[in-house]
């Protein structure tokens, strides 16, 4: 494996956090709870990894400025565009798996 230094390391892990969050913005057609059923996180998950990120580094962001990041437009309008009422199989794998714990 190349040696990397720290800054290509967090570049690069810039350039693949901004290709998941570009990646999900194309796919509104998959719902985060079948995103929490199968890998555990969503798309709030990364809203509020990336605005504990930030508060660490002494900037503060809202719940509703971290998720306009991920999403690309504010929450509420991409719920209305793109999400739908979970299903009884959805929600009965969701309480299975908690991956909330």
């Amino acid at each position: 494996m190349a040696a990397l230094t720290k800054q290509q390391q967090t570049e690069f892990e810039a350039a693949a956090f901004r290709r998941l969050v570009e990646h999900l913005r194309e796919r509104g057609d998959v719902q985060n709870i079948d995103l929490m059923n199968l890998a555990g996180f969503c798309r709030n998950c990364l809203s509020n990894w990336y605005r504990e990120a930030a508060e660490t580094d002494g900037v503060p962001l809202s719940k509703d400025e971290s998720r306009e990041i991920v999403y690309g437009m504010p929450y509420d309008d991409w719920k209305n565009l793109h999400q739908n009422d979970a299903s009884a199989e959805q929600k009965a794998a969701f309480e299975l798996n908690k991956p909330h714990k």
